[in-house]
């Protein structure tokens, strides 16, 4: 069969052939695959740089996607790490990892929307106490993920939402997206500390896309200009776009009642994970939570890992 073909980290997939899997397992089961995302996740797991990563090669990105049956039924689904990926005609899926999709759902829609939209829900519904009421400042709220998790924090209740990032045009977009108000993130770091304590000292949760620098500067700022720095400050760690590492000053534990943890593949549970899916998924197709989908051809998998896209949007592979 055909398929996106990892044969060096340096470079992109290529439209090649591999040995089409075997459903051997008891809950196993294969599919045509309709509608693979390209995720920065996927992205990073092709250029060998995702923690997960062993460095074999080659390989098949996609952790997830939208597939047929043969009966004829649309399954959404998760890949297993020891499976091949989901940018192929056809996978293997096993029904545990899997739901049953409404019929005539779009299968593009739900493969833009659900890896990115699953970050920030699975972030707010397992890893933190997060209740409806509750404010949440979006750091990196210019990347898809981040956008996502604006819609997100509203639709699970948050009184109040933040989004913080560089580019004006996508903060633009998060703002039009259900932000109560946006911090822009670039210029001097004592007027980016001045806009993110006015804007955001007193939120219960930050989810963070970026780390690095930026981290360290809100979690400053925020600390410092909290009303009441014993309050609990849960600060959720999810992408590091801006530097996977961070110099924490030791005070800002002592100073505050600041959490730090992360949300991803090992500090939540596949089970944990498994079990968000459907309530997710009800979301998306429904179009409360959809994504402004870019679909491309499985045989364009080169020109699509180069294509650059505007904001907002999610290339998605098409065999």
């Amino acid at each position: 069969m055909h398929a996106a073909v990892v044969h060096s980290f340096s470079a992109p997939p290529r439209y090649d052939t591999v040995p089409e899997p075997v459903a051997t397992g008891e809950h196993e089961i294969l599919v045509d695959v309709l509608a693979a995302g390209l995720h920065p996740r996927v992205r990073s797991a092709a250029d060998g740089s995702h923690y997960t990563s062993d460095g074999t090669l080659p390989m098949v990105p996609g952790i997830d996607a939208v597939g047929r049956t043969p009966d004829g039924g649309l399954l959404y689904f998760v890949a297993a790490d020891s499976a091949p990926g989901t940018m192929a005609e056809r996978a293997v899926v096993d029904r545990r990892r899997a739901i049953t999709l409404p019929p005539g759902t779009d299968p593009a829609a739900v493969a833009a929307a659900m890896n990115p939209g699953m970050s920030s829900w699975v972030a707010l519904r397992r890893r933190v106490s997060f209740r409806p009421g509750g404010s949440v400042l979006v750091m990196g709220a210019t990347g898809n993920a981040g956008q996502l998790a604006v819609r997100i924090a509203r639709h699970l209740g948050a009184a109040r939402v933040i989004g913080a990032g560089r580019d004006p045009e996508r903060l633009a977009l998060a703002e039009s997206l259900g932000a109560d108000e946006v911090v822009a993130l670039d210029g001097d770091d004592k007027e980016v500390a001045d806009r993110l304590g006015r804007a955001a000292a007193d939120v219960d949760v930050v989810l963070d896309y970026l780390w690095g620098p930026p981290a360290v500067l809100a979690m400053t700022a925020l600390l410092t200009a909290r009303t009441g720095r014993s309050k609990a400050l849960a600060w959720v760690q999810i992408g590091s776009m801006a530097g996977q590492d961070i110099t924490l000053p030791s005070f800002l534990l002592r100073a505050g009642n600041l959490n730090i943890l992360g949300s991803g593949q090992g500090s939540v549970t596949t089970a944990g994970i498994l079990a968000e899916l459907p309530s997710l998924a009800e979301e998306v197709a429904s179009g409360a939570l959809a994504a402004d989908v870019l679909p491309m051809p499985l045989d364009q998998v080169e020109r699509a890992w180069n294509t650059p896209v505007a904001p907002g949007r999610r290339v998605v592979l098409t065999p």
